[in-house]
């Protein structure tokens, strides 16, 4: 794709992603124009516009923007490193990681915040390296052992959360089980989310070249001088970081990591200088969107937003797989 082509698909991208943001904020109960919209971004007009958009419609819209974006971006970094478009950190367990670190956080008393995000964080280091762990057996791995020892560490953690959640109290169980199908109600103070997301797309941007050169295979990218073992360690460092940051502000919100990077490089190509704020700017208007739905398709009642990613993710993940053995072999 030439460098035209490149930026004006990134410009579309980024327009996307700002009307879903700009959509969230007007659709809901109350009903705000676009004009009343920019008033209220602005301290300006009514004084119940300037509350609802600011400090009710705004945060939540940030926080699923962000973790859009994070899980996209996680996920890209995954199918690259794995080289395999069926990977992303729910198959890998990296997400029910993070989940059982931040449930068990809230049953020991932590709110939201620092303790929460370090637990989780945790969490989702531990899930990374007892898969990779597990997965290298006699000194070496293949991605298909890597895979199924992914889905094996993710229904160990699933039965974590359900333990868990069976020794709740009855006072903190609805809310843990809202956050952990997914909820950005909660979310308060997104600026921390949306710099973790800025900082890793550089960061994954900064080794982009290392990136393509190891889409075709470990072997040639150590050929033509990539440190292959550290830029593993980088990417399982930062994917870990991005989707506990994610699982952390909205819960366990599955298959943006899987359908949304695949999609991107089924358009796209597979250049990672292109995929990567690609995929993340998709990722960021998808959650986006399907959080201002989650809020007013049956309003006043919520849905938990993974609810609806699901019911997106789900076919389209059975459909990725029907297709896996022609991936493979093309």
């Amino acid at each position: 794709m030439n460098r035209r082509r490149a930026l004006l698909v990134l410009a579309l991208l980024a327009v996307a992603a700002t009307l879903s943001l700009l959509l969230s904020l007007a659709v809901g109960s109350v009903a705000l124009a676009p004009g009343e919209v920019g008033a209220a971004l602005l301290g300006r007009g009514d004084a119940m516009a300037i509350e609802v958009v600011r400090n009710l419609r705004l945060p939540r819209a940030l926080a699923a923007f962000a973790c859009g974006g994070l899980l996209a971006l996680a996920g890209a970094l995954m199918q690259v490193l794995l080289r395999n478009p069926l990977a992303d950190p729910y198959v890998l367990g990296i997400s029910g990681g993070a989940a059982v670190g931040a449930l068990g956080a809230m049953l020991l008393g932590a709110g939201a915040g620092l303790g929460m995000g370090a637990a989780a964080f945790a969490g989702a280091l531990a899930a990374m390296g007892l898969v990779f762990g597990l997965a290298r057996g006699d000194g070496s791995w293949t991605q298909t052992r890597l895979l199924l020892t992914g889905v094996i560490v993710a229904a160990g953690c699933g039965a974590v959360v359900a333990l868990m959640l069976s020794l709740a109290p009855d006072q903190q169980l609805r809310g843990m089980l809202f956050w952990l199908m997914g909820d950005a109600g909660e979310a308060s103070a997104p600026l921390p989310t949306l710099l973790i997301l800025a900082v890793g797309l550089i960061v994954a941007l900064f080794f982009a070249r290392e990136l393509n050169l190891l889409t075709r295979g470990p072997v040639l990218a150590a050929t033509l001088g990539v440190n292959v073992a550290q830029l593993r360690l980088v990417l399982y460092f930062l994917a870990s970081l991005l989707t506990a940051t994610a699982v952390t502000s909205v819960g366990s919100v599955g298959f943006v990591g899987l359908v949304v990077p695949h999609l991107v490089r089924l358009l796209l190509g597979n250049d990672q200088r292109l995929l990567l704020p690609a995929a993340t700017l998709a990722g960021a208007a998808l959650l986006t969107l399907a959080d201002t739905l989650a809020r007013t398709l049956i309003a006043p009642q919520q849905l938990p937003v993974g609810v609806l990613t699901a019911l997106i993710g789900v076919p389209v993940f059975l459909f990725l797989l029907a297709r896996a053995p022609r991936v493979e072999q093309s």
